[in-house]
């Protein structure tokens, strides 16, 4: 119940998303008070569906994430985490401090077998659609072989909860010639390459990524954080500049009343409360990490995402996958 609102919009936009979801089920956890505050300001309650949980501490955004493991055990992120460590619940979804939630994660939840570090992973939307990038921060340095792993597990997230069998990868990079790039980039591009499982169609550049160049495009945490903000902040820039260009006279005053369907549908597909809801891949659990500011759209997004993630048991699947590779690998270091 963290975040930069807190319970003001986590609470209401849970609890929208379970009557949108017959079948979920929550456990609001944070201080009893505030969520019962919130809870009393909505109508229509179902009170079977969901349960709090009273957290004495909460982990602040300035919180380094070897303090909040240490000290913070009974932070709404810590116990959230316990609750998916212990099987009594199938996904958790934080708000809060990136970095603690992270190291959270990893203390309790541990890596799948076979994968090196977890990646957050979240959608972008691009001129045909949207494309899932990753890392965006937990890494800001990467093995080749790591990102193999972020673009094998990219690509069952993509088969997986979008129903795209056949996802195209893509490594960013500073051009699209095979000679160029740092020597862990040209590296990983030769292990997407030999596997055949995967349709990987080589380097994107910047300008590419928001162009849909391809459905996931794999990057260390530095660069893909780089990439997404800037893109933000583009997105941001562009709507501001036109809002200020629609409204300069009366005959831009007029053109935009009349473009007005069509404005609208450019804000919603730029929205980024649509995209809100960052998966952390490669942990033994489904952990969802949404942005801090989002809105109760934006927070009832990322629940969503968890509860896809959950449903499909994404973090089993994974871990199948990759030991379905590695027996390949070792029948044939055999022959």
């Amino acid at each position: 119940m963290g975040g930069d609102f807190g319970p003001r919009v986590t609470v209401p936009s849970t609890l929208n998303i379970l009557r949108q979801s017959p079948d979920l089920h929550a456990v609001l956890l944070g201080d009893t008070q505030q969520i019962q505050d919130e809870i009393d300001r909505v109508d229509d309650v179902d009170t079977g569906r969901f349960r709090i949980q009273h957290c004495t501490q909460s982990v602040s955004m300035k919180e380094k994430p070897s303090s909040a493991i240490r000290h913070q055990r009974d932070s709404s992120m810590w116990q959230a985490l316990q609750l998916v460590a212990d099987g009594q619940a199938q996904a958790c979804v934080s708000a809060g401090n990136t970095g603690a939630l992270m190291a959270m994660s990893l203390f309790q939840l541990r890596t799948l077998p076979g994968i090196s570090r977890p990646a957050i992973c979240t959608k972008v939307p691009t001129g045909s659609g949207y494309t899932y990038l990753l890392d965006l921060g937990a890494n800001l340095e990467c093995s080749a072989q790591q990102l193999y792993q972020f673009g094998l597990m990219a690509s069952l997230v993509a088969s997986t909860i979008e129903d795209n069998q056949s996802p195209t990868v893509g490594l960013l990079n500073i051009g699209v010639e095979e000679i160029k790039g740092r020597q862990e980039i040209l590296d990983a591009a030769e292990l997407f390459k030999a596997d055949s499982d995967i349709q990987y169609i080589g380097f994107i550049e910047g300008d590419s990524l928001f162009q849909g160049a391809a459905d996931i495009v794999v990057c260390d945490g530095f660069s893909g954080n780089v990439a997404l903000k800037t893109g933000e902040g583009v997105a941001k820039m562009i709507q501001g500049s036109l809002k200020q260009a629609l409204s300069e006279n009366l005959l831009t005053t007029l053109g935009a009343f009349l473009a007005r369907p069509a404005l609208k549908r450019l804000q919603r597909k730029m929205d980024p409360a649509q995209y809100n809801g960052a998966s952390l891949l490669g942990l033994r659990g489904v952990v969802v990490k949404s942005h801090g500011g989002a809105t109760e759209t934006g927070f009832a997004c990322a629940v969503s995402v968890a509860a896809h993630e959950a449903q499909r048991d994404l973090p089993s699947l994974i871990e199948s996958r990759l030991t379905q590779k590695n027996n390949q690998q070792e029948v044939s270091d055999d022959e």
